[in-house]
């Protein structure tokens, strides 16, 4: 079905290949965590060999580790919660705070 600029909907674009990645990423580390021991559950770790997830509660010491984290060492951290990465805005600020330091000099 084509909407009226032309384009179709309702496909398979990126956007909805992302989104399925996403889901079955996050079905398989449920799944992974339920296989897993009852007492040796802990809901965070990887999947698919690379991508990490964390499920637990988020804390406002995670929040801020993995998003505002001038000083970390890492651009790209796991998400808070969820399955993927996020980015560490407090880098990437103290990084444009940085750039513009050195053009004053």
């Amino acid at each position: 079905m084509a909407s009226h600029d032309g384009r179709r909907t309702g496909g398979l674009n990126l956007q909805n290949i992302v989104r399925l990645v996403s889901i079955a990423l996050a079905v398989t580390a449920v799944v992974k965590e339920l296989r897993t021991p009852r007492d040796e559950r802990q809901w965070n770790g990887t999947v698919a060999g690379f991508v990490p997830y964390d499920f637990r509660m988020p804390t406002s010491e995670r929040f801020l580790e993995r998003v505002w984290n001038p000083d970390g060492p890492h651009l790209v951290n796991p998400r808070v919660f969820g399955v993927g990465w996020t980015l560490n805005i407090g880098k990437v600020v103290g990084m444009i705070q940085e750039r513009l330091a050195d053009r004053r000099q």
